[in-house]
C-alpha cells in the first residue's frame, strides 16, 4: 500500500486552497493522510481524497503559535514513523519554508520529502521544487504535488470542492434563523462575513455595518456569518437592522459550507469564508486588502468581483493589521458599489440559467473582475 502524507499546518482557507493537490495525491496513492494545525483541521476533514486528518499546533507557523514544546514534537515524530509513510508533500505558501516539518519528517524515517524551497534543504528534502512566476495559490500547490508524482484524474476540473452531502439548511441553521432567512418573498439571501482572521483583510466593524444596511435597503435579506469569536462583530453589524440576521457562531464549518452554498453572492474578505463559497460554487464579492497579492489569493474559479485599491500603500506588506491610517484600500469601497456587484453576480447567474447558487459542479465560472 502506497501511503502518502500532504502537510499543510495553515488555517481553513490555506487547507481548502489546497484541495485540488490533495486529490491529485490521492488519486495516485491507496492512502492519504493530512497533517494540519488545529486551525485548518476542520477544512481538511471536509477535502475528498482525504483518508484521516493528523493535527499539530506547529511553533513555526501560525497567526499566534505556540512555544516550542519538545514532547510534543517528539510525539509527533513518533505517531509519523508508526504510520509508515511512503511519501510525503509539504504544502506551503510562497513565504513559508518548509524545512522545519521536513526535519520532522526526516526524524519520523519518511523515505521521500517532497517541498517548495528558496532555502537550501540540505538533505531534508528529495524533491526541491520552485515555484513558477504568476500562479495562485491553487495552481502552486497543484504544481508541486505533481512533481512530487500526483495526478488530477481526467474527470476532474481542479475547482475546489467539499465531501457530499452537506448539511441542509434545516440541519445548518437554528429555527429562528431559518425562518428569518428564507421566509422573504423570494426565499433567497446574501451572506455577508464581516471577520478574518488577519485583522487587515477584513473592512471595519462600522463599514461592514453599512453594507449590510445598504444590501437591506436594496431589499435583500443578509445572513451574517463568523466564528464563535466573532459575535460581538456580527451582533454590531445587525443590531436594529430589519433583514439583517445574525447567525454568527452558530453553525459548524460544514453547517457555515451548507449556509453559503445557499446564498445568491457571499461578500467577504481576503479570508477562509471566501475559499468556503469557492468550494460550494457560490459567487463572491471579494473585499480584498492587497496585502497579499489578489493573483494568489482570491476566490478560485467561481464568478467574482473583487473590490478594494489594490495599489493601495499597503499593498504586498503582508501586514496583519493595516499600517495605514482610516484602512483606506477597504474604506474607499461604497457600500453601493457592494450592493451593485452582489446585484450584477446574482444577475449573471440567473441569465446564464444556473442556480443562483449551488455546489461547484453546477456553476460557470466567469472571469474575475478587479475593481479599484
Amino acid at each position: 500500500m502506497t501511503r502518502v502524507l500532504a502537510v499543510r499546518l495553515d488555517s481553513d482557507g490555506d487547507v481548502l486552497l489546497s484541495g485540488p493537490a490533495l486529490r491529485a495525491l490521492a488519486a495516485t496513492a491507496e492512502r492519504l493522510d493530512v497533517l494540519a494545525s488545529p486551525a485548518g483541521a476542520h477544512a481538511a476533514r471536509l477535502l475528498p481524497g482525504v483518508d484521516d486528518v493528523l493535527v499539530f499546533d506547529p511553533p513555526w507557523s501560525g497567526y499566534a503559535p505556540p512555544p516550542v514544546d519538545p514532547r510534543a514534537v517528539h510525539g509527533l515524530v513518533a505517531d509519523l514513523a508508526a504510520r509508515r509513510y511512503d511519501r510525503a508533500v509539504v504544502l506551503t505558501s510562497f513565504h513559508q519554508s518548509p524545512l522545519p516539518v521536513a526535519l520532522v519528517l526526516r526524524l519520523a524515517g519518511v523515505p521521500f520529502v517532497a517541498g517548495t524551497s528558496e532555502d537550501y534543504p540540505g538533505s531534508l528534502l528529495d524533491l526541491r521544487h520552485r515555484r513558477p512566476e504568476g500562479l495562485h495559490e491553487v495552481e502552486a500547490a497543484l504544481d508541486l504535488a505533481t512533481a512530487a508524482g500526483g495526478r488530477l484524474p481526467a474527470e476532474d476540473d481542479g475547482r475546489l470542492a467539499l465531501r457530499t452531502p452537506l448539511p441542509t439548511l434545516a440541519a445548518a441553521l437554528p429555527a429562528d434563523a431559518l425562518v428569518r432567512a428564507t421566509g422573504g418573498a423570494t426565499g433567497s439571501y446574501v451572506v455577508v462575513h464581516p471577520g478574518a482572521s488577519v485583522p487587515a483583510r477584513a473592512p471595519s466593524p462600522d463599514h461592514a455595518r453599512e453594507i449590510v444596511a445598504a444590501l437591506a435597503d436594496a431589499g435583500r435579506t443578509v445572513l451574517v456569518t463568523g466564528g464563535r469569536g466573532e459575535r460581538d462583530l456580527a451582533a454590531h453589524v445587525t443590531a436594529d437592522i430589519a433583514g439583517a440576521v445574525d447567525v454568527a457562531g452558530r453553525t459548524s464549518l460544514a453547517g457555515l459550507a451548507a449556509v453559503l452554498a445557499g446564498a445568491d453572492v457571499v461578500v467577504v474578505g481576503n479570508t477562509g469564508p471566501a475559499h468556503l463559497a469557492a468550494a460550494v460554487g457560490t459567487p463572491v464579492v471579494s473585499l480584498f486588502s492587497p496585502v497579499v497579492p489578489a493573483g494568489r489569493w482570491s476566490p478560485w474559479a467561481v464568478p467574482s468581483v473583487v473590490l478594494g485599491d489594490q495599489e493601495a500603500p499597503c499593498a504586498g506588506t503582508r501586514s496583519r493589521t493595516c499600517p495605514v491610517p482610516g484602512h483606506p484600500c477597504l474604506s474607499s469601497v461604497a457600500p453601493a458599489r457592494v450592493v451593485a456587484a452582489v446585484d450584477a453576480l446574482a444577475l449573471a447567474a440567473g441569465s446564464a440559467g444556473e442556480p443562483l447558487a449551488g455546489t461547484r459542479t453546477g456553476v460557470v465560472p466567469a472571469p474575475q473582475e478587479v475593481v479599484a
